[in-house]
């Protein structure tokens, strides 16, 4: 089977997340690509990678799980999404560091009242077009010790049962990762059902 990593702000394919879903869910293949920071262009890239890449598996971590669930008729995991990306944003803008190494050396990004404002479009419209199929490819899974984002109640109201909440934080260190979250994505694909030939 083959996973879609969608790291989360200021971040990149390289951050631990990625390496911890390689070890916890061999055989699987993770990619793990680097993101752009414009709302437009980063789903745009995680949709086209779903179409050529065809995962049967997006984890999203927190801004990743923002565009995760954009993904429409995607299997999908978000990790303490962050619904509201804008509010965030707006308490960072200008220079922001970048938390992890990024393949083309970049150090740093601009945050501008431009991206903010594309975040607020995507926000108005997040949960536009959901069916029950959708739904039911959909998970959550919420930190119950989240100290930066508490969307988990919103996220319930739209995916109802869809929504699973663990002991943790937001940024998931190694043993939340084997005890916690791995365990609910191997259900999540066991009871999905495969869509290509190896299994983790």
């Amino acid at each position: 089977m083959k996973i879609l990593f969608l790291h989360g702000l200021a971040s990149s394919g390289a951050y631990k997340m990625a390496d911890m879903l390689r070890q916890l869910m061999k055989p699987c293949e993770v990619l793990a690509p680097d993101l752009p920071i414009e709302a437009d262009a980063a789903l745009a890239l995680a949709r086209e990678l779903c179409a050529s890449e065809r995962p049967d598996l997006v984890v999203g971590l927190s801004w990743g799980g923002f565009l995760a669930q954009k993904l429409r008729g995607q299997r999908k995991a978000l990790v303490n999404p962050d619904l509201h990306v804008s509010r965030l944003l707006r308490t960072k803008t200008g220079t922001v560091e970048y938390l992890s190494p990024r393949r083309d050396g970049a150090r740093s990004f601009e945050i501008t009242e431009k991206i903010c404002r594309q975040y607020e479009l995507l926000e108005q419209e997040e949960f536009d077009g959901l069916t029950d199929e959708e739904r039911a490819l959909t998970l959550g899974l919420f930190a119950d010790g989240d100290e930066l984002v508490h969307c988990g109640p919103e996220f319930a109201r739209h995916y109802p049962g869809r929504a699973v909440f663990y002991p943790g934080h937001h940024l998931p260190v190694y043993p939340e990762m084997k005890y916690q979250i791995v365990p609910f994505l191997r259900d999540f694909l066991q009871a999905s059902g495969p869509s290509s030939g190896n299994n983790c």
